[in-house]
């Protein structure tokens, strides 16, 4: 995965495409950010976990822009979560998502929200490539 964050940098950089060139660097960045934290070359797990880390931190940033009228910054974040996404792996649908939590709930038979840290527990081994806030949020509707 690594590997192709390089070599679309190098292709951007012939194609003269300064946005993608400029969130590609971005992120290679960050990824060697965490490289150098680790001490050690990042897997492609390791390298996912930071792209889903800068997906988020423009997603956050959309709801503030969003708050204050900024539809420009919000479309220039969109397109920069997209070019993220394009290395990422696929997320699961909503219903694969509710699939897994009904097999969960089968297993841990949850009573009350008290019980909601112990399923997302085994809700985060299990749900590898989905947004963990949509996925908070469909237990906290469940259990309510």
């Amino acid at each position: 995965m690594y590997n192709q964050i390089n070599n679309d940098l190098k292709e951007a950089m012939k194609n003269g495409d300064k946005f993608r060139l400029s969130v590609i660097r971005m992120l290679k960045s960050a990824l060697q950010l965490e490289s150098i934290s680790k001490k050690h070359d990042l897997t492609d797990e390791e390298v996912t976990q930071v792209l889903k880390k800068q997906v988020k931190m423009r997603k956050d940033s959309i709801s503030e822009f969003e708050k204050y009228g900024k539809q420009e910054e919000v479309a220039k974040l969109n397109e920069e979560i997209a070019i993220i996404n394009a290395y990422l792996p696929e997320e699961m649908s909503e219903e694969e998502i509710l699939k897994v939590i009904d097999e969960v709930f089968g297993e841990l038979k949850p009573t009350s929200m008290k019980d909601m840290g112990n399923i997302m527990r085994v809700l985060n081994t299990k749900i590898t490539n989905a947004d963990m806030a949509q996925v908070s949020a469909l237990v906290k509707e469940r259990l309510s």
